[in-house]
């Protein structure tokens, strides 16, 4: 019997030192994300976010009292690479949650890799509608706005400016390119604009002329593209080169142009109009302060994927917290219908597809700033839920 009680409470106690050391194990979350390459810009921001974020957080006693700790791994803007990364913080890092993805076609990846693994991802940046719509997984969020919720702020604008506007359409040639073409060109025929033409470059195009004589042709009043990072520097240089953009209104996509870029761009993306969910000049005591502290990092104003990326670990602490737990089952029901504080405002996660609510605006270029130009409301811009996978 003495042994029996002996080895009892030989039991509890490794029992009891196996809990304490998981509640002070930190809470690994795996970033994929592009650190190199054409969009390795838009990686900065992510990355930028997510550790100032991150280190709030900390400072603050952690997520449930258990500190965080970020893992990056490249993905090149590749989905194959992606794929590869992602499997390595799962088995390897051993991580509770992912982020990070850019490269749309990379977020559809990984949220299979991560429904297979039975771990949660989410994505800060991707845009195409496929990955809240028919490619929808139930482990897979997204807390920034997607490709139909930009086109709604910027397709309202476009109707009051130039009503029946003749818009040709130029994209990058992958799953963003085209959905976000496919959105905006649904919102704006939908208030009265007419299609004159669209063509899809490569990524990582270096010559754009080869398209002008036909864009020369359709005789827009208006272009719209949703090329991003060094791609935009290329397309809107070259076509202020040409004077293609002369007597005409550049409209893009949220990411075509950013404080990552708008340096490069220089006068060229003067006057240019965007949809987006964030700017610098929201009017919140939170964005405020998260503008001053991202500066005084990082020597640089945020842009969405910033803003975005330091939501997202927000909604994890707030997830995870509600959930009491990291348990991938647990924290996804939490996940379902929270509501919690960014720099935009508060958020909502709608349960159904996974699709982050938030106001949009349309936002202009002007002396080289970014200043808000109109808004919808969260309700108006969200559209359908149409997945129909969980």
């Amino acid at each position: 019997m003495r042994q029996t009680i002996l080895s009892s409470s030989v039991l509890a106690a490794m029992l009891f030192c196996a809990g304490a050391q998981a509640q002070s194990d930190p809470i690994k979350i795996g970033v994929v994300t592009p650190l190199s390459g054409t969009y390795a810009g838009i990686g900065q921001q992510v990355k930028w976010g997510l550790d100032l974020a991150t280190k709030e957080i900390n400072a603050s006693g952690g997520i449930a009292g258990r500190k965080v700790e970020l893992i990056y791994e490249d993905e090149e803007a590749n989905p194959a690479v992606a794929v590869q990364k992602a499997e390595k913080l799962l088995q390897v890092s051993k991580v509770d949650f992912l982020t990070g993805t850019v490269n749309s076609g990379s977020t559809l990846a990984v949220g299979q890799v991560a429904e297979r693994n039975n771990r949660l991802a989410a994505t800060t940046v991707s845009f195409a509608d496929s990955i809240t719509g028919e490619k929808c997984s139930p482990n897979m969020f997204r807390v920034n706005a997607r490709a139909g919720m930009q086109s709604a702020a910027l397709a309202e604008w476009l109707s009051k400016t130039k009503p029946n506007a003749s818009v040709f359409y130029l994209g990058p040639d992958y799953e963003m390119g085209r959905s976000t073409v496919a959105a905006f060109k649904a919102a704006a025929e939908g208030k009265g604009a007419k299609t004159v033409g669209e063509v899809f470059a490569p990524l990582d195009n270096k010559d754009y002329s080869p398209f002008f004589g036909q864009i020369r042709g359709a005789r827009p009043n208006v272009i719209y593209t949703s090329v991003a990072g060094n791609d935009t520097v290329r397309l809107m240089t070259q076509m202020a080169e040409f004077g293609l953009n002369r007597n005409l209104q550049v409209l893009g996509a949220s990411g075509t142009v950013t404080s990552q870029n708008i340096g490069a761009i220089g006068k060229a993306a003067e006057g240019f109009v965007t949809g987006v969910g964030y700017s610098t000049t929201i009017e919140n005591p939170l964005n405020q302060k998260f503008v001053a502290d991202f500066e005084a990092a990082y020597k640089a104003q945020p842009d969405l994927y910033g803003a975005d990326s330091y939501g997202l670990m927000y909604f994890y602490k707030a997830a995870v917290e509600k959930a009491k737990s990291t348990d991938t089952d647990k924290v996804r029901e939490a996940m379902r219908g929270i509501q919690w504080s960014t720099p935009q405002g508060v958020k909502t996660m709608r349960a159904g597809d996974h699709q982050a609510m938030q106001d949009m605006y349309a936002v202009q270029v002007k002396d080289g700033k970014f200043v808000i130009v109109g808004k919808v409301g969260a309700d108006a811009a969200i559209g359908a839920d149409v997945c129909a996978k969980f």
